[in-house]
C-alpha cells in the first residue's frame, strides 16, 4: 500500500507594521478584512494557511525570519510604515527568491508611469495593488501557483517579457456586507491568544467612501466619492465584540461620522456598551460638516459618556482662496460659530486643525486666521499640521506642485508620542511642503514658529490670562500679542532662548528633520516643540525667570501702545496665571488676594460672556490638592500628554464669597474658616 500524503497548503504572510500609542497597538484591520475576505470566497479554503501578522515595528531581521516559510507575503503600506515594509520585503527576497511580494495601501503609485517606476526602483517586489483591496487579493491568491497575475484586477506587475502590464481597476463593491467582519469571524482570535501580553486598540468601519476630494486627501479620491454603509446588526455586533474583548480606545474610519441617520444609533450603541461592559472608554470620530444639530447631538452624547476627550472641529484653512485651491468643502463660519456657542455652553471642549502650508496662504493670511479663530472662540487648542505630500492625491501630481511653487523636504516622520524604544528600526519619511510661492521658505519658518509660540503662551495656557485680559478688555489681537515674544527679545534670557530654539527647530525640519523633540529624561518619548519647552521650564526650574521677563515685555508692550491700565493689574493677571500651572510635586492648596476680577474676566470669557472690570479685594485659593502628582512621570503623562487636547494646564479655583464679584456659582465646600468657597 502507498502512504497517502496530504497536498501542502500556501503558506500566506501579511504585514501591516503599527505605531505603538501609550503602549498599545491597533488590531490589523486592513489585513484583517483581507483575510476575512479570502477565506470566505477562495474555492478550496483549506488549502492556505494565513500566518499571524507582523503588525507591530520588529528588527528587519525578526521580521524575515517570521516570513521565511511563506510562499506569499501581502505588504499593507502607509506612510509610517513604507520604508520598513521595503527592507522586510527586501530582506526576504535575499533569502527566499521563489516567495510573492505584494504591496497594496496609500503608498503605492496608482499612476501607470509611477507605478512601473516603483516596481522597477523595487525589483523584489512581484507585484503591486491600487485601490479596494480585497477583491485583487482573493484573485492573487486564487493564482498564486500558476502564477497568473493578468488574472488579477487593480493589479501592476513586470511580466516576463520585462514590460510593465497595469490591469484593469477592480470595480468597487457595493454592497459590502459581502466582506466579512474579521472581529466576527475570528481573524484576530489567534493574535490576542498568542499575545495576551499586549494591549489592544480597534478601529471600526461603518461606511465607506467620502463625498469631498479634498486635494491633500486620499480618501475622496479612492473611493470615487460614493458611500456605502455596513449593515447596522453587523457593526452593533462589532461593538459588542469590541467591548467584550474589553478593548480602551476605538477609532471610527468613517470619513464624515455623522453625515447618515442612522449614526445616531451607532453613537448611543458604544455609549450604552461602555456603561455596560466598562469598554470602550473613548471613541474617537471625524465629524461630518455643516450640521449643527447632528454634530452637536452627538458629541453631547460622547461627552456625557466620558467617550471623548474633546471635539474636534476641522477647518484645515479660514482663506476663502486656499479653500478653492485644495477643493475643500469648509464647515462654513456660521455652522462652527454656532457649533462652538453650543459646546462651549456645554461646557464640551473643542480643538480645531489648522494646516501649515497650504496653496494660497501667506504668513498673514494663517496667523489673522488663527487669532480670528481664538477670538471666536476656540480657547481650548488649535493642532498645527505640517502639510504632508500623500501618494495619489491631488496634491501629488507635479504640475499641481509647480502651480503652487513647492518646496518640498524629506523630513524623517516619527509620530508625537512615540516611544524612543523603537528607534532603531525606524526609518520613515515624509514629504513636507515647507514653502510655497505665496509662503516663501523664511515665511514658513515664521509661520511654524508663530504656531508654536501660541501653543506655548495660549493653548498650553502659560500666559492665556493676561492675553485674553488685553484682548476682552483693550481689544489688542492674540495675533499680535504672541508676535512681541517671537522678536526683538535680546535683553529676555528665557524668552530668546524659547524664540531659538522653536526657530532653530522650524529650520531643522526644512533640512529633513522630525517635527518632534526626543527626550530620554522625559518618558522616553517624541515631544511636540511646544510641549517640549513647557516641561522644560516647569521641571527644569525656569517658571519664575520666564514670568519676571513676560512681564517686562508686556509692559513695555503696554506703555508703548498706550494703553490706561489701572496700576497693578497686569502684574496681577500674569503672576495668577504663574500660580495657576499644574505642577509636579504640589501638596498644598495656595490662598492669593486678588484687588480686580481677573479672574471672572478671565472665566467669562472662556464661556462667551465679556465681564467689566471691576476693583475691590477678594481672596480665592487656588485648589493644588484635588489633582496631585507624586512623581514627574505622572504629572508628565497626565497633565503634558493626556491633557493637551482638554487643555487641562491649570488648578481649579475657589473663590472666598465677599466682594462684588463672587457671582452666582453654587458652593462646593466649606473650609474650618467658615467662609464660603465656589469653584470657577
Amino acid at each position: 500500500m502507498h502512504k497517502q500524503t496530504s497536498k501542502r497548503k500556501i503558506q500566506v504572510g501579511l504585514v501591516q507594521v503599527g505605531e505603538r500609542f501609550g503602549n498599545e497597538y491597533y488590531l490589523p484591520y486592513s489585513i484583517g478584512l483581507l483575510q476575512a475576505y479570502a477565506r470566505k470566497y477562495l474555492p478550496l479554503p483549506d488549502e492556505y494557511n494565513f500566518h499571524l501578522p507582523v503588525y507591530k515595528r520588529i528588527s528587519v531581521e525578526s521580521a524575515a525570519d517570521r516570513l521565511s516559510n511563506c510562499d506569499i507575503v501581502f505588504f499593507s503600506s502607509y506612510l509610517w510604515n513604507h520604508n520598513i515594509n521595503l527592507k522586510i520585503a527586501g530582506a526576504l527576497k535575499n533569502r527566499k527568491t521563489d516567495v510573492v511580494i505584494v504591496f497594496g495601501g496609500p503608498m503605492v503609485p496608482e499612476a501607470p508611469d509611477a507605478a512601473e517606476k516603483f516596481l522597477r526602483d523595487h525589483l523584489f517586489i512581484d507585484l503591486i495593488c491600487y485601490g479596494e483591496g480585497e477583491v485583487p487579493f482573493l484573485k492573487i491568491l486564487e493564482n498564486v501557483q500558476q502564477k497568473a497575475w493578468e488574472k488579477a484586477p487593480s493589479a501592476g506587475f513586470i511580466n516576463k517579457e520585462n514590460h510593465y502590464v497595469h490591469n484593469p481597476r477592480s470595480e468597487r463593491i457595493k454592497d459590502i456586507d459581502e466582506i466579512p467582519s474579521p472581529y466576527l469571524e475570528g481573524v484576530f482570535d489567534a493574535l490576542l491568544k498568542a499575545y495576551p501580553e499586549e494591549r489592544w486598540s480597534a478601529l471600526l468601519e461603518t461606511n465607506r467612501g467620502c463625498p469631498y476630494t479634498c486635494a491633500y486627501c486620499y480618501w475622496g479620491k479612492k473611493t470615487r466619492s460614493r458611500v456605502y454603509q455596513f449593515g447596522k446588526e453587523r457593526i452593533f455586533r462589532e461593538i459588542d465584540w469590541i467591548s467584550r474583548n474589553k478593548i480602551k480606545f476605538v477609532f471610527c474610519c468613517d470619513a464624515n461620522f455623522g453625515m447618515l441617520e442612522r449614526d445616531r444609533e451607532i453613537a448611543e450603541k458604544v455609549a450604552a456598551n461602555k456603561k455596560l461592559y466598562g469598554c470602550p472608554e473613548a471613541f474617537s470620530v471625524q465629524n461630518t460638516k455643516n450640521s449643527t444639530k447632528k454634530i452637536f447631538e452627538m458629541q453631547k452624547l460622547f461627552n456625557d459618556s466620558g467617550l471623548q476627550k474633546g471635539v474636534n472641529l476641522a477647518l484645515q484653512s479660514l482663506n476663502e482662496m486656499t479653500l478653492k485651491s485644495i477643493d475643500r468643502s469648509n464647515i462654513s463660519n456660521e455652522v462652527y460659530r454656532d457649533l462652538q456657542k453650543m459646546f462651549t455652553e456645554n461646557n464640551i471642549p473643542t480643538f480645531s486643525d489648522l494646516i501649515i502650508g497650504l496653496p494660497d496662504e501667506t504668513y498673514d493670511s494663517f496667523t489673522r486666521g488663527v487669532s480670528g479663530l481664538i477670538e471666536s472662540g476656540q480657547h481650548n487648542r488649535i493642532q498645527f499640521i505640517n502639510l504632508t505630500i500623500l501618494e495619489n492625491t491631488g496634491m501629488a501630481d507635479r504640475e499641481y506642485q509647480e502651480r503652487y511653487g513647492f518646496v518640498l523636504a524629506d523630513s524623517r516622520l516619527v509620530p508625537h508620542h512615540t516611544s524612543l524604544d523603537e528607534k532603531g528600526e525606524r526609518d520613515e519619511f515624509q514629504k513636507l511642503v515647507v514653502g510655497t510661492n505665496t509662503m516663501p521658505e523664511e515665511d514658513w519658518i515664521k509661520t511654524r514658529v508663530f504656531c508654536w509660540m501660541i501653543s506655548l503662551l495660549y493653548f498650553n495656557k502659560l500666559l492665556q490670562l493676561p492675553f485674553l485680559l488685553l484682548n476682552s478688555l483693550y481689544l489688542v489681537s492674540i495675533r499680535e500679542l504672541t508676535g512681541i515674544f517671537i522678536k526683538g527679545l535680546d535683553e529676555c534670557g528665557k524668552l530668546s532662548e524659547i524664540a531659538s530654539f522653536f526657530t532653530r527647530k522650524a529650520v531643522d525640519i526644512q533640512k529633513g528633520g522630525s517635527e518632534h523633540i526626543a527626550s530620554e529624561e522625559w518618558l522616553n518619548l517624541w515631544w511636540p516643540a511646544d510641549e517640549y519647552m513647557f516641561i522644560k521650564l516647569c521641571a527644569g526650574g525656569g517658571l519664575n525667570e520666564f514670568y519676571r521677563e513676560a512681564e517686562f515685555v508686556l509692559s513695555r508692550f503696554v506703555k508703548e501702545k498706550g494703553l490706561e491700565m489701572p496700576d497693578g493689574l497686569l502684574h496681577e493677571a500674569i503672576w495668577t496665571n504663574k500660580d495657576l500651572i499644574k505642577q509636579p510635586f504640589t501638596e498644598t492648596d495656595l490662598e492669593v488676594a486678588a484687588h480686580f476680577n481677573i479672574l471672572e474676566i478671565y472665566h467669562g470669557k472662556l464661556n462667551g460672556a465679556d465681564i467689566p472690570l471691576t476693583e475691590g479685594l477678594v481672596n480665592y485659593i487656588i485648589d493644588r490638592t484635588s489633582d496631585r502628582w507624586s512623581s514627574l512621570d505622572d504629572w508628565l503623562r497626565e497633565v503634558v500628554w493626556y491633557g493637551s487636547k482638554r487643555g487641562a494646564y491649570h488648578y481649579n479655583i475657589l473663590l472666598s464669597c465677599r466682594g462684588n464679584f463672587c457671582g452666582s456659582a453654587a458652593p462646593v465646600r466649606r473650609p474650618d474658616s467658615g467662609k464660603e468657597k465656589v469653584k470657577i
